[in-house]
């Protein structure tokens, strides 16, 4: 059972890690901390922590062996904070079981908000059959949506794209895991059939399509849902 007050730090620089501490214990979390990987994974197994933030450049493994090993057992939310910033590391991670990922340097305020996604995404709102996000409400079970209680029309497919990326809110979606779970292996380079679907779902759902609040893109990498 996770400690719901723990988070584990798992990076090599002390300053980072005094950084959050101070950050973290002022909003109430309690903070375990590891220089590395070893040192984090038998922390992860000992005291269990509600999340996980780790860095990727460890001084005995990568980051994204330790991210491996711990998706072998640990569901809970895992934040990748790292300097490296190219779009192939991001979406490696992200693939490879990550939650979220920043760079460094990082604003406070930002990691204090993803981590609040990512809880908020653990704690039962892919499970939840009615999702509602201002005056959008999505019925899952009865594959309806609304807007300021009025019906809108979405196809099968805009549904399912849409309630994927709901169910996952605050998370980044890939591309290519977006196009494998509602279109099949056949489609994963087919980014551009992608951005055409979400483009629908903007006309349809946001105020202002040019400016979305709610569908996100993340350069290069995918979309993230946000409320």
């Amino acid at each position: 059972m996770a400690n719901e007050e723990t988070i584990l730090i798992i990076d090599d620089e002390a300053p980072i890690r005094r950084l959050l501490e101070i950050t973290l214990s002022a909003n109430g979390y309690k903070i375990a901390e590891a220089a590395t990987g070893k040192e984090g994974l038998t922390l992860a197994a000992s005291v269990h922590p509600a999340l996980i933030i780790l860095d990727l450049g460890l001084p005995d493994t990568d980051g994204l062996a330790v991210l491996g090993k711990l998706r072998n057992w640990y569901n809970n939310p895992v934040i990748i904070l790292s300097v490296r910033n190219s779009e192939e590391d991001i979406i490696k991670a992200l693939d490879s079981g990550a939650n979220d990922y920043l760079t460094k340097p990082f604003r406070t305020g930002e990691l204090l908000a993803r981590i609040r996604a990512a809880f908020r995404q653990s704690q039962g709102t892919s499970n939840n059959p009615l999702l509602a996000f201002g005056s959008l409400t999505i019925d899952i079970a009865n594959h309806t949506v609304r807007k300021n209680n009025e019906l809108l029309k979405l196809t099968s497919t805009e549904f399912s794209l849409l309630a994927l990326l709901a169910k996952n809110e605050g998370r980044v979606l890939t591309h290519q895991y977006i196009l494998k779970e509602i279109w099949g292996m056949g489609y994963l380079e087919q980014t551009q059939y992608l951005r055409v679907f979400i483009a629908q779902l903007r006309k349809k759902i946001e105020d202002d399509p040019a400016k979305p609040k709610l569908l996100n893109t993340e350069s290069g990498i995918g979309y993230r849902f946000s409320s």
